[in-house]
C-alpha cells in the first residue's frame, strides 16, 4: 500500500474518533454508572395479635393469640407489646371477647373483658343493661337478626276502638345475643331458629321495654343497616314512663296507662 493511502486512512480513523467524542459531549451522555441501593430496616417490636377470627363471647388462650413483629413507628396507644408485657398470653388466658376481632388484629383492652364465667355481664359496657324479649321468625326479621346487629323495637297494640297502632319504642339498640340453634341438615342446608333476643339498653330504656312488653300485642325487631350504626342509641318512647318513675305506679288496662301516686309514710 502506498504511503499516501496509509496516511489518508489514519487521518480518517482519527477524525471518526474525534467526531464520536464530540457527539457524546454535545448530547450530554456519559458512560453508565452503577448505583448501589441501600435498604434501611425500620426497628420493630412484637405486638400481641389475634391468631384467627374471634367472635363475640370467644375466650382467649394460647391458640388464639400470637406475637407479631410490628414497625415501632406504627405503634398505637393500647397495643400490647412483648417488651412491656412478656407474659401477656398467659395473663389474658380465658378473657372474653366483647367485640369481633379479626386475624392479625392487635389485641386491645377495649375489645376484651374479665375472664370470669359471667360472660353476659362481661359483654355489657358500663351503665348498660341486658334485657331479653321474645321473638319469632316473623318478629325477628326472618331470623336474620344476629348478635351485634342494630335494631328498632316496634310495638303493635290495639286501642280502645279496636284499631291497631304501631309505635317505635326503642331505636338503634344493639343485640347482645340471640337464643338460636344452628343445625346442619344432611344436604348441607342450615336453619336458624331464634326465640329470645337479648338487647343492650340504658336504664331508662329497660323501663320503656318493660312497659311495652305488657302493653303490646306484639313486639317486632326491625333490622337496621350497618350504615346507620352511628346514630343515637339512647332514643326511647319516654311517654310510656309517666313522671319519670318518681313516686308513681303505672297501671296498664285495656291498652291505656293509669297512674296512681304513691304516698310514702314516714314515722
Amino acid at each position: 500500500m502506498k504511503p499516501a493511502r496509509i496516511i489518508i486512512l489514519a487521518v480518517a480513523v482519527v477524525a471518526a474518533g474525534l467526531a464520536g467524542v464530540l457527539a457524546m459531549r454535545l448530547s450530554g451522555t456519559s458512560a453508565p454508572q452503577i448505583t448501589e441501593t441501600i435498604i434501611e430496616h425500620q426497628p420493630s417490636v412484637n405486638v400481641l395479635v389475634s391468631a384467627g377470627n374471634l367472635a363475640v363471647g370467644s375466650r382467649l388462650n394460647e391458640e388464639t393469640l400470637r406475637w407479631l413483629p410490628w414497625p415501632q413507628n406504627g405503634l398505637v396507644e393500647g397495643f400490647i407489646t412483648e417488651q412491656a408485657r412478656p407474659q401477656a398470653i398467659s395473663e389474658l388466658n380465658g378473657m372474653v371477647v366483647r367485640l369481633p376481632i379479626f386475624q392479625g388484629e392487635p389485641i386491645r383492652g377495649e375489645k376484651i373483658a374479665d375472664s370470669s364465667n359471667r360472660i353476659m355481664s362481661s359483654l355489657l359496657p358500663a351503665g348498660k343493661r341486658a334485657v331479653a324479649t321474645a321473638i319469632s321468625v316473623a318478629t325477628g326479621a326472618g331470623g336474620f337478626v344476629l348478635p351485634n346487629d342494630r335494631v328498632d323495637v316496634i310495638m303493635v297494640r290495639r286501642n280502645e276502638e279496636g284499631r291497631f297502632l304501631t309505635e317505635d319504642v326503642l331505636s338503634n339498640v344493639r343485640v347482645l345475643a340471640i337464643d338460636q340453634q344452628i343445625q346442619e341438615s344432611p344436604d348441607g342446608a342450615k336453619t336458624v331458629v331464634g326465640t329470645t333476643a337479648t338487647l343492650e339498653l340504658t336504664p331508662e330504656q329497660t323501663k320503656v321495654i318493660a312497659v311495652a312488653q305488657q302493653m303490646a300485642d306484639r313486639l317486632t325487631l326491625a333490622l337496621r343497616s350497618v350504615a346507620d350504626a352511628q346514630e343515637a342509641d339512647t332514643v326511647a318512647a319516654d311517654y310510656l314512663l309517666s313522671g319519670g318513675g318518681k313516686g308513681e305506679i303505672q297501671v296498664i288496662k285495656s291498652g291505656s296507662i293509669v297512674n296512681s301516686q304513691v304516698q310514702t309514710n314516714t314515722q
